[in-house]
C-alpha cells in the first residue's frame, strides 16, 4: 500500500515539475542547456581522467575548473535574466550579458595562466 502511494507521489511531482518548466522562457531554457552542457564535459573529463590518468594534473584541474567556473556564471546570468526574479528587475538583460562575457573572459585568463 505505501509503495504505490510513493510511485504516485513520485509521478505527481514530475508531472507538476514538468509543468512548471513547460512555463519557461525559451531564454532560459537555453541558459539551462548550457550549464548542463557544461556540467556534462566536467563530468566526462573527470572520467577520462579516472580511467586513463591525471598526468599531467594542472591541466585537468584547469578544464575541469574552466567548465564549473562557466557553470557557476551562467547560472548567475540565469538568475539576472529571469523576469520572475525581483531582485534584478531595474537590471537589462544586456548588462546582465555583458557582466557574464567578461567575468568568463577574466575566469578564461586565470585558467590560462593556470596551465603555464
Amino acid at each position: 500500500m505505501g509503495r504505490s502511494t510513493n510511485k504516485d507521489d513520485a509521478q505527481a511531482l514530475f508531472q507538476s515539475l514538468r509543468a512548471a518548466y513547460a512555463a519557461t522562457p525559451t531564454n532560459l531554457k537555453i541558459i539551462d542547456l548550457y550549464v548542463g552542457f557544461a556540467i556534462f564535459t566536467a563530468l566526462i573529463q573527470v572520467a577520462y581522467m579516472a580511467i586513463v590518468g591525471s598526468f599531467p594534473f594542472n591541466s585537468f584541474l584547469s578544464g575541469v575548473l574552466s567548465c564549473v567556473g562557466t557553470a557557476v556564471l551562467a547560472v548567475c546570468l540565469r538568475i539576472q535574466v529571469n523576469k520572475e526574479n525581483k531582485e534584478f528587475k531595474d537590471f537589462p538583460p544586456e548588462r546582465a550579458f555583458a557582466d557574464f562575457v567578461l567575468c568568463n573572459l577574466v575566469l578564461h585568463l586565470v585558467i590560462m595562466n593556470f596551465l603555464g
